[in-house]
């Protein structure tokens, strides 16, 4: 299939606006079909779920295709994808919940390349049920991940993993790290938000219990989704009202669902498979981060940081002389749109030694074309120049 970057950039109205856009790892831009999915929604009249009445079935079957569509996406089954707000409170609330059956002697495994809402939940579930913490570092020049049988044990209850580093783009072998974990008989649970806007995902693959990912970063609203077995989600008993649910998975999800986000997020879905897939887009950004890495590292006074063997199309530097901040800033002022900081990374971003301040972080995506990585590599050409200059 013919990848038409030109046809999928016309689609995201955000666009229009002539910006080079590569702050997508933080919230990609939305295409028009989910801008009308979440329009639609608001203005048809749903309401409580309840086959009895034509909105109350419209909205049935809303929430049926949100977890069909995810379950599709994430290669799960529909009746084990969970929303949530955002992928954090989804994991705050699984730590409180598996915590209930932790206490001194156990452990739990966290990784320093995480973005932290796949590391503070788990610390402070296990710090307040007295289990310990185990912390699996990364190399610094590569932002390869540690071998995680260094950290394992028969007292392992947990291992939490990034599928894809949202500072360093790092790929860790999450399927190697998820059979280590399962032969101490500890559970897996991988946060692929970032994975996830760049590549295929599948529960199965990675061989994970559970997989956490954001819509938002894959052209949908602002919410967050949390897939596993629908057995795994009924051997839990999370806090809930008296009069919720106990069926699965809306034991989980609490209060009345923002039927419009699930709108947008299965409109969301939809979009990627228009294009031919999460494999499609992968080959699209996959070349042009190898044009991105060729060009931006021929920059003098540029530092690339992190060479790790496998990387989604995320790329984070530093120039020499000047604070990430204000390399950033300095390239708006060329139109190009290049956040700077730790990203909420900041354990890795201290583990690299980079501190609080991180680097310069970019992310390509499915509407990022040639031209724009060009625009990009001649912006932080000249601030170097500028910077030379002085």
């Amino acid at each position: 299939m013919t990848y038409d970057v030109a046809a999928v950039r016309s689609q995201f109205p955000a666009l229009e606006e002539g910006l080079a856009r590569f702050d997508g790892p933080g919230g990609s831009l939305v295409p028009r079909p989910v801008i009308d999915a979440v329009a639609g929604a608001l203005g048809s009249g749903l309401c409580q779920r309840d086959p009895a009445s034509a909105p109350g079935a419209r909205t049935e079957g809303v929430t049926r295709a949100y977890r069909e569509a995810l379950a599709r996406f994430l290669g799960a089954e529909p009746g084990g994808v969970v929303h949530g707000r955002s992928m954090t409170q989804l994991t705050m609330d699984l730590a409180r919940t598996l915590a209930q059956d932790w206490g001194p002697g156990d452990e739990v495994v966290v990784t320093r390349l995480d973005h932290d809402a796949n590391i503070r939940p788990w610390v402070i579930a296990a710090e307040r049920a007295g289990a310990t913490v185990r912390w699996l570092g990364f190399d610094p020049r590569t932002a390869e991940l540690d071998d995680v049988a260094t950290v394992l044990s028969e007292r392992t209850r947990l291992v939490a993993v990034t599928a894809s580093s949202n500072l360093f783009g790092t790929k860790p072998d999450v399927a190697a790290v998820a059979a280590a974990a399962h032969e101490v008989g500890a559970l897996v649970h991988v946060d692929a938000v970032h994975l996830a806007a760049h590549a295929p995902v599948s529960l199965a693959a990675l061989g994970a219990d559970v997989v956490a990912c954001s819509p938002y970063k894959f052209f949908g609203p602002h919410c967050g989704v949390h897939v596993a077995a629908p057995s795994f989600w009924e051997s839990l008993h999370p806090d809930k009202l008296r009069p919720s649910t106990e069926a699965v998975p809306e034991r989980f999800e609490l209060g009345t669902l923002p039927y419009e986000m699930l709108a947008g997020a299965t409109a969301a879905v939809e979009f990627i498979e228009s294009l031919g897939g999460m494999g499609v887009v992968a080959e699209h950004e996959d070349a042009l981060l190898d044009r991105l890495l060729d060009e931006l590292t021929q920059v003098p006074g540029v530092t690339v940081h992190g060479t790790p063997a496998r990387r989604s199309p995320t790329v984070l530097f530093t120039l020499a002389g000047q604070a990430p901040q204000d390399t950033s800033a300095a390239l708006l002022e060329h139109g190009v749109v290049a956040p700077a900081g730790s990203f909420y990374a900041l354990e890795a971003a201290e583990h690299a030694g980079l501190g609080a301040a991180g680097g310069v972080r970019v992310g390509l995506a499915a509407y990022t074309d040639a031209a724009e990585v060009d625009r990009l590599v001649e912006a932080v050409r000249k601030v170097s120049q500028r910077l030379t200059a002085v």
